[in-house]
């Protein structure tokens, strides 16, 4: 049995996020939940048993291993909706590693983690993005890029952009800025490149 698509994007955003948890990193993020349980730490509070465990895949009366991975992949995606530490929209799965990166190291982080940069196509996925923009108070990159005309912008796989969010009386790098940044209200701005910039990716 295959694991449906849905399964595989959460469990690359559980291996995107596991070293933030291992480090214990999202506790400020989220200071209430006990990530330690997630990952092998014994507990007999009703909060920390709510935390999927993983590991315990050997067949039992539930199921063979593939369906109970299933059945905890899924308890692991409302765990992580529930807390915002993912958002969803437009059948896509957003989320930060809470680090920043340039562009192009951005790009990179979000395909070693099975996913690509986060690019909204409507104002529901950019609200997704923005959550997590907002929190950190910082920027965030795109993946949208100046095409060869400057001043003019595509998406990544080089097709026209079905969405925009300017900010007043941008683009206007003038061929000078070929990213594209989010703004704490939202807004995009082009933007040079090689600045660090939150991480967020779309699975």
């Amino acid at each position: 049995m295959m694991l449906s698509p849905q399964l595989h994007k959460i469990l690359a955003v559980a291996f995107f996020l596991l070293p933030l948890c291992a480090q214990g990193k999202l506790a400020g993020f989220l200071p209430w939940l006990p990530f330690k349980a997630w990952f092998g730490g014994r507990s007999n509070s009703a909060e920390e048993q709510q935390i999927p465990d993983l590991t315990a895949l050997a067949g039992n009366e539930h199921g063979d291993p593939i369906h109970q991975l299933e059945y905890r992949i899924s308890r692991l995606e409302g765990v992580l909706r529930l807390n915002k530490i993912i958002t969803e929209s437009g059948g896509k799965i957003f989320a930060t590693n809470a680090k920043k990166a340039d562009f192009d190291g951005t790009v990179e982080k979000c395909k070693e983690a099975g996913g690509s940069i986060a690019t909204p196509k409507s104002p529901g996925e950019n609200d997704a993005i923005l959550y997590f923009v907002k929190y950190f108070n910082t920027y965030a990159y795109l993946g949208i890029k100046q095409s060869l005309i400057p001043g003019r912008f595509q998406f990544l796989n080089s097709s026209q952009l079905s969405y925009t969010n300017w900010y007043p009386n941008e683009p206007s790098g003038k061929g000078e800025e070929e990213c594209v940044e989010m703004y704490t209200d939202g807004t995009w701005n082009d933007k040079k490149c090689n600045t660090n910039h939150l991480i967020v990716c779309q699975f």
